[in-house]
């Protein structure tokens, strides 16, 4: 269980690494490839993971469904990766819209 528990706190820390501009070895080369635009190639990279995520999950499940191997407990896990990783995706747009609106509210 602490395998598994590492695994997903690898996937979770590579996102959030992501989100908070860290440099680290684990941030996907998109994100540091926009240099120049650093907010945009964070989201992709973001967007990217999350996709990725989701992806391994429609995988599990599909295997577990069809029979073709995998056991459920690992489809449940995969989907809880990609939820957390979309719910994450999903507040981190909500705060940036609203830092948006923010700063389209301010008057000079």
């Amino acid at each position: 269980m602490t395998g598994l528990g590492n695994e997903l706190g690898n996937g979770l820390g590579r996102i959030a690494g992501t989100i908070g501009g860290l440099q680290s070895s684990e941030i996907s080369t998109d994100a540091a490839s926009a240099a120049g635009v650093p907010f945009a190639g964070m989201m992709r990279a973001m967007v990217q993971q999350t996709a990725a995520l989701d992806q391994q999950a429609a995988q599990a499940v599909t295997g577990v469904i069809s029979g073709q191997g995998g056991e459920i407990h690992d489809a449940m896990i995969a989907t809880q990766k990609a939820d957390m990783a979309f719910e994450l995706a999903l507040q981190v747009r909500n705060k940036a819209v609203a830092a948006y609106q923010q700063m389209m509210n301010l008057q000079f």
